[in-house]
């Protein structure tokens, strides 16, 4: 049975920092990219991705602010996310879309964490 379960969101003064971590399990998780959407009222937007080899992208509105990394011996990708801002705040979903050779036929998605930014 495939799972990714997020954990780490919750209410932060705008400035302030959070670490979202995502649990992947049921699939080979070293084979797949991963990536952190966000959820906004009228608005998804992929926020940060990591490819299998560890390349990692950003949205032009969180780079040198987030910082997202995978650890495949344990499985779990995490999103470090510094000088948070009131438009920072959404549900993060944790996203897998794999193998590559299969044309990334597999995708599968988290149940997501709310970060609330406000004072």
């Amino acid at each position: 049975q495939v799972q990714l379960v997020e954990s780490g969101g919750g209410l932060v003064q705008p400035g302030g920092s959070l670490r979202l971590s995502c649990a992947a399990s049921g699939f080979t998780f070293s084979d797949y990219d991963m990536g952190w959407y966000r959820q906004a009222p009228g608005k998804r937007e992929l926020v940060a991705s990591a490819t299998t080899g560890g390349i990692t992208n950003y949205v032009d509105s969180v780079k040198g602010r987030f910082t997202m990394s995978r650890d495949n011996a344990k499985n779990t990708v995490y999103l470090q996310m510094n000088s948070l801002q009131p438009e920072d705040t959404a549900v993060y979903y944790c996203n897998a879309k794999g193998p590559r050779w299969t044309m990334f036929k597999y995708e599968y998605w988290g149940q997501g964490t709310q970060v609330t930014v406000s004072s």
